[in-house]
């Protein structure tokens, strides 16, 4: 469906600014249309034509509709729309006519004329009309209540009319709360109630107030509620200020454990104050909703810090044994179990700080990664870059992810490139197999110190060392999955390579996480010209 900008744009030579005025109206007009009991309609009139496109509607939540079907994108010319002309030309509100029929469906016909105020304070010119058509099926005797709420409703249409309704927004609000039907109290000029909703009633009555409200000044009474006294004066202030002409933002008055939003809007239709309209919602229950989840949610936080310290703490123990071993393969395990945990702890550290279930994952790579250069430091330099972005990703991926990417790093830095005693020449095809360590097999490990110096000397040929040694992590998403890719510029996977047969510890880790918990894919090949890549498919919906 198009919307209210593509339709003007397309249909009429209305301004920007107009444009923007008219969304404002269909930000707030779903007040008016409860109020009235009526659906709001608002019509346009078309380029060089004496026709109406319909560019926007609201239905009543107090009334049945007099429309079933959308009436969005119509446009309207000829007497059908005589009715919206006078508005538009004249400037008044039309109430005039008969009942006219929608199917089975009796409904009135009124036309509201949409009037943006000029910056001097002057009256304006008249941009739209809204046309309010009230559904007559159901038609009866008044209560006190759709009196006041009829009452309040023409008020409105004046002011709208006047170009004086909708109020500007304030930063931050949203425009649908409160409604009508959760408490409505209407104020004199001298800021006493004149009526009061059923539910209004109640509200307050949560707040300490048991007697009826018709009769009380609202702002005093809204002072000595408030369970705060400064708060009780700025609840004060805000409902004078309504009674001054102005609209100021929403504001929530706590007492005796109690949450009630109040919205208070000036009523002056031809410019004249008579009073204001205050709108009400008992919000205790959000409230208390709110507060136990971030009562919740500071829990979780907690239990994820302290399973951090866990797992650090885990990580120096294991350091610390690897200290006192003396057997090289056996200290080279421990090392990499403490890199394994750690990459996890860095994990539940960000969650630690996060408000949900859910972690920037661009700042945990670049992290791993640079722990991952440094292991390689001491024997030679290894560039580390990342391209694309991982964006947020929930708890359950990030820490299996981590963990596979900490294995694809570790292994290219440590046993893709040679070491400085062959930095003149670089194996071709020796480098990143499985059972050498690389992103073929995450896990240097169950390699070993030795390396890749453990295979065969006919596996290997010697070629010029042309470029610096470079590892690249790029991700990108596609069509709700992750597509990550670790590649270098090493050695390349020997021509018998299998992935699917290595038996070594790191690759049995990636490819279980990578199918198991991630429930995605893998695939390790050479790249062209020379190095390795490690491909990795990850789904982001469960």
């Amino acid at each position: 469906m198009s919307t209210l900008r593509d339709l003007a744009e397309e249909h009429t030579a209305l301004r920007p600014v107009d444009i923007d005025h008219l969304h404002r109206v269909a930000g707030e007009w779903q007040l008016l249309s409860d109020l009235s009991f009526a659906d709001l309609l608002l019509w346009v009139p078309v380029s060089g034509t004496d026709a109406f496109v319909c560019v926007a509607q609201v239905r009543p939540t107090t009334a049945p509709t007099a429309y079933q079907d959308d009436q969005v994108g119509r446009i309207v010319g000829g007497p059908e729309v005589a009715h919206l002309a006078i508005a538009y030309t004249q400037g008044r509100i039309w109430r005039e006519g008969d009942p006219v029929w929608y199917g089975d469906t009796p409904a009135r016909h009124e036309a509201i004329p949409v009037r943006l105020r000029a910056g001097d304070g002057e009256s304006g010119e008249v941009i739209s009309v809204v046309g309010r058509d009230t559904n007559l099926s159901t038609a009866r005797t008044p209560s006190q209540l759709e009196l006041n709420y009829l009452t309040t409703a023409d008020d409105l249409a004046q002011m709208l009319s006047d170009g004086t309704f909708p109020p500007a927004r304030h930063p931050g609000e949203t425009t649908t709360a409160p409604r009508v039907g959760d408490g409505l109290i209407r104020l004199d000029a001298q800021g006493k109630v004149t009526y009061a909703s059923p539910n209004a009633q109640s509200a307050y009555r949560r707040l300490g107030f048991a007697s009826h409200l018709v009769g009380e000044d609202l702002a005093a009474l809204n002072g000595r509620l408030a369970a705060d006294p400064l708060e009780g004066t700025e609840a004060a202030n805000r409902v004078l200020a309504a009674l001054r002409g102005e609209a100021p933002p929403r504001r929530e008055i706590e007492a005796r454990g109690a949450t009630v939003l109040t919205r208070a809007l000036p009523l002056m239709p031809a410019g004249v104050p008579i009073g204001a309209l205050v709108l009400v919602r008992d919000m205790t229950e959000v409230r208390r909703r709110d507060r136990a989840l971030i009562t919740k949610d500071a829990t979780i936080r907690e239990i994820h810090h302290r399973v951090k310290n866990n797992l650090q703490t885990v990580a120096a123990l294991l350091r610390l044994q690897a200290r006192r071993v003396g057997i090289p393969a056996a200290r080279a395990a421990l090392e990499e179990s403490v890199r394994r945990v750690a990459s996890i702890a860095l994990v539940h550290e960000t969650l630690s700080m996060s408000s949900d279930e859910a972690v920037e994952f661009d700042g945990i790579v670049d992290r791993v990664a640079a722990a991952a250069a440094e292991v390689a430091a001491t024997e030679v330099r290894v560039r580390m870059s990342r391209q694309g972005s991982f964006g947020v990703l929930p708890a359950e991926i990030a820490t299996s992810l981590v963990i596979v990417l900490n294995e694809l790093l570790l292994n290219a830095v440590e046993h893709a490139f040679p070491p400085p005693a062959e930095s003149g020449s670089r194996p071709a095809d020796a480098g990143n197999p499985a059972d050498a360590g690389s992103p073929a097999d995450p896990g240097p490990a169950d390699a070993g110190p030795a390396g890749p110096a453990n295979r065969p000397a006919e596996e290997t040929t010697a070629q010029p060392v042309t470029e610096p040694p470079e590892v690249v992590v790029s991700a990108h998403r596609s069509r709700k999955q992750l597509h990550v890719t670790v590649a270098d510029n090493g050695r390349g996977l020997p021509a018998d390579f299998d992935a699917d047969q290595g038996s070594r510890l790191g690759l049995q880790i990636v490819r279980a996480l990578a199918t198991g918990e991630l429930r995605g894919t893998i695939e390790l090949r050479n790249r062209d010209g020379c190095g390795t890549e490690a491909l990795l498919v990850v789904p982001l919906v469960r």
